[in-house]
């Protein structure tokens, strides 16, 4: 069956309740420039190198939004280098959930967000 809907995904959001703490967090993580003076309810869109976009999205203006964190990954950033990843984030004082797991051909370990997301830093 031919289905319009496409095999790919677009955008992954990330709900957040402090919209200006989230984007320092993730552009920190990421190595990003931002201005916290340009970060404007409801949503700031981080910028990524691929077709799939990351969005953190606080919800309406007035709106404090209330998140219920899930305990499973909600997706994953990729590094080539395990080690080097976790120094650094080790380094920027983030809390780091689950240490190094590795296998022959696939590492990561997991971090949580300031709203307790849970994310995995991997390579493979």
């Amino acid at each position: 069956m031919n289905s319009p809907i496409q095999n790919k995904i677009n955008t992954i959001f990330v709900h957040v309740s402090d919209l200006p703490r989230s984007v320092k967090w993730y552009s920190e993580l990421l190595g990003q420039d931002y201005d916290l003076d340009e970060v404007k309810k409801p949503v700031y869109n981080l910028k990524i190198d691929h077709h799939t976009g990351l969005t953190l999205d606080a919800g309406p203006i007035g709106v404090e939004k209330k998140n219920g964190a899930s305990s499973h990954p909600l997706f994953n950033f990729h590094t080539e280098d395990i080690s080097l990843a976790y120094n650094y984030v080790e380094k920027l004082g983030y809390k780091i959930e689950e240490e190094i797991t590795a296998f022959d051909d696939f590492s990561f370990f997991i971090i949580n967000d300031p709203d307790h997301n849970i994310i995995m830093i991997c390579t493979g």
